[in-house]
């Protein structure tokens, strides 16, 4: 048999079972090495703490870097200490004058509502007399002082010279005035629209634009200043008015 060579031999070897024990020598080699290589440079590493160690946090000395900033919590030593990290509120004081709560009625009705309806106004008449001439604007009527057929947009009611004249209803004064054909004049505002007139006055009336009346105030007395009605006899000229349109004042005036 033929002598073979050293690297003929070394050649059988790495293709038999040789070869995968080398292979697993290195490698073992090879991992030890790494593992003393990364102890050698992390010498003082530690090992890590175990999952679910203490999580305390060490807040540092307060009076060592000097007076709490504002909003840090301070405990109170004197309070229960499981209090202690957690904002504190403040209750609002009450105030001094609560506002009273109105309480429900027992009874169970609706609370009415403190609404005052408006009051009926009280209508008298001027003077007390006999009516010498009705309100007519749809028909004409005879005028004595003239002597023909015309509309007559008042009540003529008979009153004796200085009799005195009353507000027929509450109101306002709105004016005072002396009328070329009816003679002394004075207006009364009602409201609602409702004014009145009082006409054939004597020359000094009791009351002057602006002043409030109330229902029978004086205001003049009965004379003959309307020179359109001269031909009837001693009386007081009367007209009302509804949003500016004259109305009958009989609609207004009380039965006698």
């Amino acid at each position: 048999m033929k002598n073979r060579s050293f690297v003929e031999k070394l050649g059988d070897f790495v293709l038999g079972k040789g070869f995968y024990i080398v292979l697993f020598l290195c490698v073992a080699t090879i991992g030890i090495s790494g593992y003393y290589l990364i102890r050698t440079m992390n010498p003082n590493q530690q090992e890590a703490e175990p999952a679910g160690g203490d999580t305390s946090v060490v807040l540092p000395d307060s009076e060592a870097n000097g007076p709490d900033p504002v909003g840090t919590l301070t405990q109170d030593p004197g309070k229960d200490t499981q209090t202690a990290g957690k904002a504190q509120v403040e209750t609002p004081a009450p105030k001094d004058d609560p506002q009273p709560v109105k309480q429900p009625t027992q009874t169970g009705e609706p609370e009415k509502q403190d609404t005052q309806k408006p009051v009926a106004m009280v209508f008298t008449w001027p003077v007390k007399g006999e009516v010498l001439r009705d309100f007519s604007v749809e028909t004409l009527a005879f005028d004595p002082t003239l002597g023909d057929w015309r509309t007559h947009g008042g009540l003529d009611i008979a009153a004796e010279q200085g009799v005195k004249v009353l507000a027929m209803a509450p109101g306002t004064v709105t004016q005072v005035y002396d009328d070329g054909l009816m003679g002394t004049t004075v207006i009364l505002d009602h409201g609602d629209g409702l004014t009145t007139l009082y006409c054939n006055l004597a020359g000094q009336p009791a009351v002057k634009a602006g002043d409030a009346v109330e229902t029978g105030t004086i205001l003049g007395a009965v004379g003959t200043t309307a020179i359109a009605e001269s031909g009837v006899d001693s009386h007081l000229h009367l007209e009302a008015w509804k949003n500016g349109e004259p109305v009958d004042p009989m609609e207004y005036l009380p039965a006698k």
